[in-house]
């Protein structure tokens, strides 16, 4: 053959079977909570929107934002896309995690899932049910590790309350992969894209860079600490935690005042 030209003009994509492609986004966003007590500190939770399933396969079942890429869209776009349509939430930024293509995830046929996490700040939270989605809800996460080594996901929203078990595969470039035990009532595959995302989204956590995007531009020391420690699921010293982020932040002259709180000095991410 002469030529590209030649090769293309004899060449037929349709000779192969293709998949359908498809794109899932975990968002999580830091909710804050009244503690009831101004003596008490607002109680920080990391939550993440599912939307209830409006039609097969799955119908009426929790499930993360997606769906399938339109002819002259990239995947991003499509990601970003479908979780506006389906909820009216706009993520600034979203960060892939992972492709999922195991044979069977999806009942429909041969569907590949591009699976990502973004942040949510909660002044932008306006979550509705829209599109192809019953409804569309902010869950608390739960993420733990069972006696018995494998790991149990809970998500609680009112009175609902979806629990899923996987076991931790392997982990490569920082990011642990799961296998679904039981899926809690999640459909196709998404409890093993969220328990990834969430991985990803504490490995990430710990260079401090992407828990900035979970806080207003002003912020307090307490306030970044509660955020990280949500996150990551652990405990900090408050002298331990100024020294760890000190390089990342820089002063304000701007104080946090309340009632029953000395006011506290407000910081900004450090640029």
């Amino acid at each position: 053959m002469d030529s590209e030209k030649e090769f293309l003009a004899g060449y037929s994509i349709d000779k192969y079977e293709r998949p359908s492609v498809t794109a899932d986004v975990a968002a999580f966003t830091i909710s804050t909570e009244e503690s009831g007590s101004y003596r008490r500190s607002p109680e920080n939770k990391l939550r993440l929107l599912l939307i209830r399933r409006g039609g097969h396969p799955y119908k009426d079942c929790w499930a993360l934002p997606g769906g399938f890429l339109q002819k002259g869209e990239t995947i991003e776009q499509c990601a970003l896309r479908e979780i506006f349509e389906e909820t009216n939430v706009q993520p600034v930024s979203i960060m892939p995690v992972g492709v999922f293509s195991e044979p069977g995830r999806d009942p429909r046929g041969w569907i590949i899932s591009n699976a990502y996490v973004s942040v949510i700040s909660e002044e932008s939270v306006r979550q509705v049910g829209m599109d192809d989605a019953a409804d569309a809800q902010w869950f608390c996460v739960s993420f733990d590790c069972t006696e018995t080594g494998a790991h149990r996901l809970t998500l609680t929203c009112g009175e609902i309350a979806l629990s899923a078990l996987l076991a931790a595969e392997k982990t490569s470039f920082g990011r642990t992969q799961y296998r679904i035990l039981d899926s809690g009532g999640l459909a196709f595959d998404h409890a093993a894209i969220i328990a990834t995302g969430l991985s990803a989204l504490r490995t990430e956590a710990k260079s401090f860079d992407t828990i900035f995007d979970f806080l207003p531009e002003t912020f307090t020391l307490s306030q970044l600490q509660k955020v990280q420690e949500t996150i990551m699921n652990v405990s900090v010293l408050p002298a331990n935690f100024r020294r760890m982020v000190s390089s990342y932040v820089e002063e304000t002259d701007e104080f946090l005042r309340g009632e029953g709180h000395r006011p506290a000095r407000l910081y900004r991410r450090k640029v």
